[in-house]
């Protein structure tokens, strides 16, 4: 902590009475967050700014879900984009909202407190969920703690002015039987990395042990031919076995089956692409005629409006338009 910036967090010795429940759900979230910026900006400790999803029931909280917040210049946070995901959230998740805010760093500072004020618009209190990387906090991290830090904002009065300020909130993981078996899945998958790469590797080794067979049977009938290895005929009429039952690459049926599929798939792109265009001019010819209906509509009450007050209506260049004619 900078000894120059007064500490924006009460002592540890005042905790806040809230109840605070974590599902294991935002932990993850957050915690993919910074390692994919990480390798996106090649920056040990990007700017992550994310927002909150839960319940609240008086003094009872429940954080469920979160979502990560676009920011502008000069860590300014994109109104217009925050809006579309909150209400995107809620359409899928009626009885949640947003309840706070989470970041990266060892300790709320006086950015913290700017960033809090740009959130009150959307909660009175919002919460701030702080994840602590040891590399920053410098705190090691003991079996069955979790680098993360909870904060509840309040009002401190001192020498007859306020500041805004935080007071830690206790918080406990609450896990679901569906969150269990997703994180223990997850957790399975992590071991020796990701489950895709696990089974990407298992496939390279197969490949790799197929290849070191077909060269070692390649380098055995080379040497045969070239009189250096003795020769085995029952091996020698069980490689002619295998070349036999191969598919023949350069036959008309290989090459027409291939044509065949290669045509489908490139069909169904196109297919794709084609309904998209459609449903993209659609949506210009439906924007056109409601312009125009309500070009059409102000035209008229132009007309009645001339005919009330005795003057003749005009077409497009002062010419007498049909209206007149009818009339």
């Amino acid at each position: 902590m900078d000894s120059g910036e007064p500490s924006v967090v009460l002592p540890s010795s005042t905790l806040s009475s809230l109840s605070l429940s974590l599902h294991p759900l935002p932990i993850l979230n957050i915690s993919e967050h910074l390692t994919r910026l990480r390798l996106q900006t090649n920056n040990v400790l990007p700017f992550v700014l994310g927002a909150l999803l839960g319940t609240q029931n008086g003094r009872e909280v429940e954080i469920v879900n979160t979502f990560e917040v676009a920011v502008e210049q000069g860590e300014r946070v994109d109104h217009g984009s925050f809006n579309v995901r909150k209400e995107q959230y809620k359409q899928v998740f009626p009885s949640l909202e947003f309840i706070g805010w989470y970041t990266v760093a060892s300790h709320p500072t006086s950015r913290h407190i700017s960033l809090h004020e740009q959130f009150s618009a959307y909660c009175s209190t919002p919460l701030l969920l702080i994840l602590q990387p040891t590399h920053i906090s410098g705190v090691s991290v003991t079996s069955g703690h979790l680098p993360i830090k909870a904060y509840e904002p309040t009002i401190e009065i001192r020498d007859r002015s306020s500041r805004s300020v935080y007071i830690e909130a206790p918080f406990t993981v609450e896990t679901g039987e569906v969150e269990r078996i997703a994180v223990d899945t997850t957790a399975r998958g992590g071991e020796g990395g990701t489950s895709l790469e696990s089974h990407l590797q298992t496939q390279r080794a197969a490949v790799k042990m197929l290849h070191d067979r077909i060269l070692l049977l390649v380098n055995y009938v080379k040497d045969v031919i070239s009189g250096s290895a003795p020769k085995d005929h029952a091996t020698i009429r069980s490689l002619a076995a295998l070349l036999a039952s191969l598919p023949a690459s350069d036959s008309q049926g290989f090459r027409d089956e291939f044509e065949t599929e290669y045509e489908d798939v490139q069909l169904t792109a196109y297919l794709s692409t084609l309904t998209k265009s459609a449903s993209i001019l659609n949506d210009i010819v439906d924007k056109h005629n409601v312009l125009h209906s309500s070009g059409r509509e102000e035209r008229s009450a132009g007309f009645l409006s001339s005919r009330r007050r005795g003057i003749p209506g005009r077409g497009f260049g002062g010419v007498p338009g049909d209206w007149d004619r009818m009339h």
